[in-house]
């Protein structure tokens, strides 16, 4: 597995993972769960803010990154993360692997990747963030795996 620095070349692949990725989510939980106010509100339009959201991952100026992994030459997925020096915090902002290539360590590599340059940028702590839904429990094993702790939060939605 070889996990590189994001070039602009892998803006359109990264969307696209990403939207294929947490389809799942928007579509088959978020949306039958909250019904179809709650979602219109929140989550509408999930695709094209994810377009806006990953093409503004990667500025390093803002000391923002993202980190790719290809497996033979294929996307296997990415991380992206930010670090504040003056706290001396980051945060993972996404994690996302194709679906072909789950299970097979490369959110674990990205992680300890990711983890390793926050620590290069002065950080000593990071926030990283999932759902408490079924969709969400391989992300939580795999936080629980890299020894982070999960912090009890109960997040509530209603039409109005």
């Amino acid at each position: 597995m070889l996990v590189r620095a994001f070039t602009q070349h892998d803006l359109a692949p990264l969307t696209a993972l990403t939207v294929e990725t947490f389809r799942p989510f928007y579509e088959g939980i978020f949306r039958p769960l909250m019904g179809e106010a709650v979602f219109a509100v929140e989550y509408g339009d999930w695709r094209e803010d994810y377009r806006k959201q990953v093409a503004e991952l990667h500025a390093p100026d803002r000391h923002a990154h993202v980190a790719v992994a290809e497996v033979d030459g294929s996307l296997a997925g990415y991380v992206a993360w930010n670090v504040d020096p003056t706290r001396k915090k980051a945060v993972v902002t996404i994690l996302a692997v194709a679906a072909s290539h789950r299970r097979r360590r490369v959110g674990t590599t990205l992680c300890e990747h990711a983890f390793a340059r926050m620590r290069d940028l002065g950080a000593e702590a990071v926030e990283i963030g999932t759902g408490g839904d079924p969709f969400h429990a391989p992300a939580r094993a795999l936080y629980e795996e890299l020894g982070c702790t999960a912090l009890p939060v109960a997040v509530y939605y209603r039409p109005l």
